[in-house]
């Protein structure tokens, strides 16, 4: 498999897990949430017979059916699941060292193009005052509900950086969005950076 790899040892334990399982448990599936920020968990589960899986890749290599969530693969690419036993009986492990990096398709949504620019390009630029910035919620396609956090909560300048800088850049850098807007509460200036 080219995304990730699955160990021996880890193919093995995998398949001893689900061998012990209910009928209505089909596999494994492993997706990222929030993908492509630095929230984000690379995350393995069981697959129910009852699940949609029309976003996902069958695997079909192992002793087990593997789902690879499509809007994931990009971010698992290089992925390694481990399992290692130990005297408390082992540990399975993944790291997926893209599961962070911001990267985006053609065909990706609005939100995860919106995400894709606010990490990749604005929150570096914010990091040195200690802010960052969120994308709370798309309203009908095309407006950004933003939220600021840390040194750009109750700072005098968050209109500025939100009209000036971040709005710009992504009605300049994100098809089809037509407004940001902003749902912080701004008199909230305990952590503000500017004084």
């Amino acid at each position: 498999m080219d995304e990730m790899n699955i160990t021996p040892s880890a193919q093995e334990y995998l398949a001893d897990l689900l061998s012990n399982q209910e009928e209505d448990t089909t596999g494994i599936k492993i997706f990222v949430s929030e993908p492509g920020t630095p929230r984000a968990e690379t995350c393995i589960a069981y697959a129910k017979q009852d699940e949609d899986f029309s976003e996902f890749r069958f695997i079909e290599e192992f002793d087990f059916s593997l789902y690879l969530e499509e809007k994931s693969i990009d971010f698992l690419k290089d992925a390694e699941v481990d399992y290692s036993p130990d005297k408390f009986g082992g540990t399975l492990t993944i790291k997926a060292p893209n599961a962070k990096l911001p990267q985006i398709s053609k065909d990706a949504s609005i939100e995860d193009k919106i995400n894709y620019v606010l990490y990749s390009e604005i929150n570096p630029g914010l990091a040195s005052h200690g802010g960052e910035v969120s994308l709370i919620e798309v309203l009908n396609e095309e407006t950004a509900i933003l939220q600021f956090g840390g040194g750009c909560q109750g700072c005098g300048m968050v209109d500025l950086t939100l009209k000036d800088g971040v709005e710009k850049t992504l009605l300049e850098q994100v098809e089809g969005l037509k407004s940001v807007k902003d749902v912080t509460d701004h008199s909230y200036r305990e952590n503000a950076y500017y004084k």
